[in-house]
């Protein structure tokens, strides 16, 4: 785990707020600081943060008038994740959004005080992000994007799609996926009631991540679920299809993106939502508001998108209960 309840504790305490005076100042533009885990080549990546600049321009902030934007991107490298957020934190923005459990953890290492609003964030009391959903105190509050038992139902939707599943691996990196312990629970519960065996691949490298797809597909009955992770895995998605692909893997994922591109299966929430409402609340922080007193929120949007022509390539019969819960279904 990145974070843990006891160095939120460690956050506690008075805190000062010099934001809510410069408020009232008037006249100098707001600098928002923008942290994100992922890559910033990644066109996915940037259609989230668009989302979230377009919905603050609504809400009366445009950028080279009245806000200026400091946007910085860790690639899926944890220790680049870390460094970029001592950086962003010493040049004292107004407000830091920020994008994925790394990146949300490294900046609070780095503040108690400057505001932090979350987007892409799993179970974020459990993670330590936050000690209350309904009024988070410090100066962290945001937009949570997957709930626990998702875990299982990821697991579900593979064994529904593959029906001769045996074995499943939930693939994650631990430097930038520390919420896998999250997700664990209700995936083991499933695979219980299901006969499968399951199985933790822990992954570094475009090596291991084909590693563990060849032993998956040596034997028939093996699938992947590959973890909500804004870093490593985003960035190295193209190796997760390609080595599913190639071994004859069939994967469920989190985001829709990884079916656009050539998985199987994605189910889970739409993230440029939650970006598009975090403006809302980077808004409201601006004008005054303190981030504890302002609840953590959930998804509203989620999605389901398969790849009919990888389903076809694996030699998959798709399930009617699943095309007609598909919201995309890819030819």
């Amino acid at each position: 785990m990145i974070l843990r309840r006891e160095f939120i504790a460690g956050l506690g305490g008075a805190t000062a707020w010099p934001l809510a005076a410069r408020a009232q100042q008037g006249g100098r533009a707001r600098r928002i600081g923008v942290l994100r885990g992922a890559d910033e080549n990644d066109p996915e990546a940037k259609l989230r943060h668009s989302a979230f600049t377009q919905a603050l321009a609504a809400l009366g902030w445009a950028e080279d008038r009245n806000v200026r934007m400091d946007l910085q991107w860790g690639g899926g490298d944890a220790d680049r994740i870390r460094a970029l957020a001592q950086e962003l934190v010493g040049s004292q923005p107004d407000i830091i959004l920020t994008g994925g459990v790394p990146a949300t953890a490294a900046v609070l290492r780095e503040t108690r005080t400057i505001p932090i609003v979350f987007v892409i964030v799993a179970d974020t009391v459990a993670t330590g992000i936050v000690e209350r959903l309904d009024r988070p105190s410090g100066n962290t509050t945001g937009f949570a994007d997957l709930e626990a038992t998702l875990g299982g139902k990821w697991l579900e939707l593979l064994s529904e799609i593959a029906p001769g599943l045996k074995r499943a691996a939930i693939m994650f990196n631990p430097d930038t996926t520390p919420t896998v312990s999250v997700y664990m629970p209700s995936f083991e519960t499933a695979a219980r009631a299901l006969k499968v065996v399951p199985i933790r691949v822990p992954v570094h490298s475009d090596g291991e991540i084909e590693a563990a797809n060849i032993t998956l597909g040596r034997e028939p009955g093996g699938g992947l679920v590959s973890m909500p992770d804004g870093g490593f895995l985003r960035t190295h998605r193209a190796s997760i299809i390609s080595a599913a692909a190639g071994n004859n893997v069939p994967a469920v994922y989190d985001v829709a993106d990884f079916a656009r591109d050539g998985g199987l299966l994605s189910y889970g929430v739409d993230p440029q939502d939650g970006f598009r409402r975090a403006a809302s609340y980077v808004d409201r922080i601006l004008r005054g508001e303190k981030p504890g007193d302002l609840p953590v929120q959930f998804p509203v949007k989620y999605e389901m998108v398969l790849n009919l022509k990888t389903a076809k390539a694996l030699g998959l019969e798709v399930p009617p209960s699943i095309m007609l819960r598909a919201t995309e279904a890819i030819e």
